[in-house]
């Protein structure tokens, strides 16, 4: 649940910031954290599928956008496609990958459970 909401919140922050271009550079470090935070958690939600492609698409993704050594500025027309084309790997996730569940414990007590709860 945290993932998806992660992805929703990246890919709202990308369009924002590519639809308000002008804006963008005031509010580079909040931005750079969110979709640093999503494409990590991504990135783990792809290893954890067994997709490595996806899983290093969305490492090079938050590399690319990380707040602490940013990599260049929001400035130019550039920066701007690497923005708007990194909607597209978090849309992709979003409507592509099902989260697999957690899988409950075993009971060590009761191997066989019965249908009533306690």
């Amino acid at each position: 649940m945290l993932t998806k909401t992660m992805k929703f919140v990246a890919i709202a922050a990308l369009i924002l910031a590519a639809t308000f271009w002008s804006y963008a550079s005031r509010y580079e470090l909040p931005l750079r954290f969110i979709v640093s935070l999503a494409a990590l958690l991504v990135a783990f939600q792809a290893a954890r599928a067994k997709k490595r492609g996806w899983s290093f698409a969305f490492a090079a993704l938050a590399v690319l956008f990380n707040p602490l050594l940013p990599l260049g500025s929001f400035s130019g027309n550039v920066a701007l496609a690497i923005v708007m084309f990194s909607v597209v790997p978090f849309a992709f996730s979003l409507f592509a990958w099902r989260a697999q569940p957690l899988l409950s414990m075993q009971s060590i007590t009761n191997p066989t459970p019965g249908s009533r709860s306690l």
